[in-house]
């Protein structure tokens, strides 16, 4: 696309390379808006909870391929202009315009192109791609570039604090100045003295802990002044820290505080009245762990903990246990993750600059302190070619075109604090990635935790890092190396050979990813002889982003470098309405493994009915792992995770946003062998997420669960009016429960060969209201059963009602309730219906799920025997309504695989239009408005 001619420097200097641009998806004479069909669609949103309208522009104009959802997103979040008024964009051509328009006014003005007709190659290559979803800008572009606003072009920022009380009170001030615009910075405290230590003054320091609190209050604060989305920031503390031990228990001993308030009535959920007495909410803690650290934990030896001041050691602690303190917090809340120091800055272009010591929130960027990461994503998808093979060609192609682009902005972009300014453009480090790899491996026949999935993304990461950094070499040669480059010349080129000799090593397995690794090799050997020559024009190049926002308006069916999130997706239909589909991946993945047109029509048949493709007519079982996904019936064991993200890590200049998910039955000691692992396999940075573990987020398990029983219209079917009364003598049972702190009795009372016949529950002081509403409640029931309406029913519309006393239960089969009837009816069923009936509803004991995680790890299992482990009939009417579920409940993507898993899963709800969230990265993004709980 691009390429680079000589021509003599103004005032005689020395020849520059300006850059010539090759037409690759474009015509000449042909504008790339006179070959696509544009249609006018009208832009409604709703709160689907209330039905209030969120957003209305009407009569927007869109490609016809652009989905609703696109149109949506785009049209809500990225249109300037007062709603209603004349100077409001109605139109994707005036957005696209507006942004291109300024890069390449831009590029022409600092001297990017070799003449007016490359400018203009430039931008209809650059418009084709943005039109047609090849790539994406983050989101700042969107919202600043072109526009009367400054022209803002970064997401991620990494600000710096020392140990002083000016720089703590402008920590929160530039904290404040960056959320306040909506995007996310992350900072290293540990240059803070501890706790442990004396102030010049004689007193005792408050350590780096409790400075968090103000920063964090501060960040709570803007949130709630109506910011874009949530204040998104990232705290880091060295392992060597002495208040190491405190910082890691911080958020833990937080959820603990969250559970004893809301069992006691208080409102702890996300934007609740309550909240804000919760301290350490707004951010991610990460522990920036080193090499010393990590072999002293393989050795079972201690670990020095340094003063602030004196760098001496002043404490020592046994780094296993010290080890398994971080575990244990990331398992009982999810924070801290970990940050691996000496593998960093093993990767850093610019150590005679200053270290690597943080990340922004969703640890992509890791570069030097007060500086700044513009993103830019590639749609992998779009560069497979029908005969399923990628077009490395192409897509080197398109790397080098947005890379130039992404250079050019940090030209005109503006900064939120002058040290950022100053750092971004004497480094100009930039930050280009790709969405949709779990698509593009499925689609390709690959398993996302395979060996041929890991070489064929290794070598699309390194095609993309190398040619990104050829480009910067020959922009180096055409407007300069970046400032800092002189200085650190050593370091840079030492690192490109490491990304080159880590691209030797890629092991290949077919066509399709030996054909990427050999043009991936072309690409490294030339950027090393160009960069030799011209150095390089960006410190950084790429990261892998969680391309939340922007992976929907590309239409990504995937984030990132994660998986597919199920198999099954929600989809938004013009005219309004939306509909359960199949990924459309799924039937190009199975014509890649060979199956006929037939066959393929009977599997995507099965797959819609059931959500997964075990027992699928046809199916050869040796495949299933093709459509093994995030969340589901087969789900990815963690450790695949940690594969991938080692398999991609050599080739990327930042890191990888990624959270690795745990099932709830994951040990302390799982957690232990995922962080070690870790850094054993040369990850940067690595988080997990244990599902259930945050028992003070909103969860799917109450809000979600209560909407979607209200949702769900009744089966009516038809009872005879006869009661079947008990007879005088009975067999029952009583239970003692505790829910959230309330202590109660269920008595239940069975027909002798027939199942449950009543139930009386005492809860509350006798003669008291709540002892009285309880009684007729357990009589309506009782009479309710013996009129013939089964168990089942009952169970379908109390589980997951939600309302206090909540919380934690002595029951180790249902540990947590979202109400004592949720308690109660899920006591029930465990008790009186058998196992298949439960699994419909999602409701099973606590070996029965332990089993479910065993066989899916391969660990021999009689499920058989648990299947039969209780002796009840189950109702064929009420069997039958489950099964018949109508899916249009759902009101997103992981709202609907609930529906299929019978189960909730772990996701936040949209505080925009409340619709619950799904993963990206190790943000969530909603599908329903593009809002992002993070920063990308």
């Amino acid at each position: 696309m691009t390429e680079t001619v000589e021509t003599t420097a103004e005032r005689g200097g020395a020849p520059r390379q300006r850059l010539r641009v090759e037409r690759v998806h474009t015509t000449e004479g042909v504008h790339p808006y006179d070959e696509v069909t544009w249609e006018l669609r009208d832009v409604v949103m709703t709160n689907w909870r209330d039905g209030s309208v969120n957003f209305e522009q009407r009569g927007v104009e869109f490609p016809s391929t652009w989905s609703v959802n696109a149109t949506n997103i785009v049209t809500s979040k990225y249109f300037r202009g007062a709603v209603g008024s004349d100077k409001r964009e109605k139109s994707l051509r005036q957005l696209i315009d507006r942004v291109v328009g300024k890069y390449v006014a831009a590029g022409v003005e600092h001297g990017y192109f070799g003449s007016p007709q490359d400018a203009e190659v430039f931008e209809h290559e650059l418009t084709y791609m943005l039109l047609h979803q090849v790539f994406s800008f983050n989101s700042p572009v969107w919202f600043n570039v072109g526009t009367a606003s400054p022209q803002q072009v970064s997401a991620c920022f990494i600000l710096s604090v020392d140990d002083t009380m000016d720089s703590i009170l402008n920590w929160y001030k530039e904290e404040g100045l960056i959320f306040k615009g909506g995007s996310g910075a992350g900072l290293n405290l540990s240059r803070i003295r501890s706790s442990k230590e004396l102030l010049s003054s004689g007193g005792t320091a408050s350590g780096p802990v409790s400075f968090m609190r103000g920063a964090d209050a501060s960040a709570g604060t803007i949130k709630s002044g109506g910011a874009t989305r949530r204040a998104a920031k990232m705290v880091v503390l060295d392992v060597d820290h002495p208040d190491v031990e405190e910082f890691i228990e911080t958020k833990a001993k937080e959820e603990k505080k969250i559970r004893v308030l809301r069992d006691a009535g208080f409102d702890m959920d996300l934007g609740g009245a309550d909240i804000t007495s919760v301290q350490y909410q707004n951010a991610n803690n990460s522990i920036r762990v080193s090499d010393e650290f990590m072999h002293a934990v393989q050795t079972g030896g201690e670990f020095g903990l340094r003063s602030r001041t004196t760098h001496e050691v002043i404490e020592r602690v046994d780094a296993k246990q010290l080890f398994r303190k971080l575990s244990q917090a990331a398992w009982e809340c999810a924070d801290p993750g970990i940050q691996y120091d000496d593998t960093i800055n093993a990767w850093h272009t610019c150590p005679e600059s200053g270290r690597i010591t943080a990340s922004n929130p969703c640890s992509e960027y890791m570069h030097l302190d007060n500086s700044s990461c513009n993103l830019a994503s590639l749609n992998l998808l779009k560069f497979l070619r029908e005969d399923g093979t990628f077009d490395a060609e192409r897509f080197a192609k398109a790397v080098e075109l947005i890379i130039t682009a992404m250079d050019i902005s940090i030209c005109f972009a503006d900064f939120p604090t002058e040290p950022i300014a100053d750092t971004t453009r004497r480094f100009r480090q930039l930050g280009i990635g790709y969405a949709n790899l779990g698509a593009l491996l499925m689609a390709t026949g690959h398993a996302y935790d395979s060996e041929g999935g890991r070489a064929l993304a290794a070598a699309i990461s390194s095609l993309m890092t190398g040619t990104a950094y050829r480009r910067s070499a020959e922009l180096a040669g055409a407007v300069g190396p970046y400032e800092g480059y002189a200085r650190n010349a050593d370091a840079h080129q030492r690192v490109m050979r490491k990304h080159a000799a880590a691209n030797d090593l890629v092991r290949t397995y077919d066509h399709i990813d030996s054909h990427v690794q050999r043009v991936a090799t072309r690409e490294w050997q030339e950027a090393l002889r160009v960069g030799a020559a011209n150095g390089w024009r960006n410190a950084q190049a790429s990261v892998i982003a969680p391309t939340g926002t922007i992976g929907l308006m590309m239409d990504c069916d995937t984030t990132g470098i994660e998986p597919d999130l199920a198999l099954v997706k929600f989809k938004k239909l013009v005219g309004g309405g939306s509909m359960q589909i199949v990924n459309q991946t799924v039937p190009r993945a199975l014509t890649a493994l060979g199956y006929q047109d037939e066959q393929v029509e009977a599997i995507v048949e099965h797959i819609s009915e059931h959500g997964h493709v075990v027992d699928a007519p046809g199916l050869r079982p040796e495949h299933y792992e093709v459509f093994d996904c995030a969340m589901g019936e087969r789900s990815i064991a963690p450790m695949g995770h940690v594969k991938m993200m080692a398999a991609v890590q050599p080739f990327v200049s930042g890191a990888i946003s990624k959270t690795v998910n745990m099932p709830e039955s994951a040990t302390v000691e799982d957690v232990e062998e995922i962080y070690y692992e870790g850094w054993k396999l040369g990850i940067k940075a690595l988080a997990i997420y244990r599902d259930n573990c945050k028992v003070g987020q909103p969860l799917s398990a109450g809000k979600g669960g209560a909407a979607k029983a209200e949702a769900e219209p009744e089966k009516v079917v038809e009872y005879k009016p006869v009661r079947k009364r008990l007879p005088k003598k009975r067999p029952s049972q009583t239970v003692s429960f505790t829910v959230g702190g309330a202590e109660g009795y269920l008595h239940a009372g069975s027909y002798p060969d027939d199942g449950l016949g009543e139930i009386f529950v005492k809860l509350g002081k006798q003669g008291s209201t709540l002892a009285g509403v309880m009684d007729a409640f357990s009589m309506s029931i009782s009479v309710g059963l013996q009129y013939g309406i089964p168990l089942e029913f009952y169970v379908s519309k109390f589980q997951n009602l939600r309302f206090e006393p909540a919380g934690m239960t002595d029951d180790p089969d249902v540990r947590i309730a979202t109400s004592v009837l949720d308690y109660l009816f899920r006591r029930l069923a465990l008790d009186y219906l058998p196992y298949d009936t439960r699994a419909q509803l999602g409701i099973f004991t606590a070996d029965e799920r332990s089993a479910q995680v065993a066989a899916d790890y391969g660990t021999d299992v009689d499920l058989e025997a648990l299947r039969t482990s209780v002796d009840a009939t189950p109702s064929t009417e009420i069997e039958q309504a489950v099964a018949d579920k109508p899916l249009s409940a759902a009101h997103s993507s992981t709202e609907l695989l609930e529906l299929h898993l019978g189960k909730a899963a772990d996701a936040p709800l949209c505080m925009t239009c409340g619709t619950k969230m799904r993963p990206a990265g190790s943000c969530y993004v909603c599908e329903g408005c593009g809002s992002t709980s993070g920063c990308s």
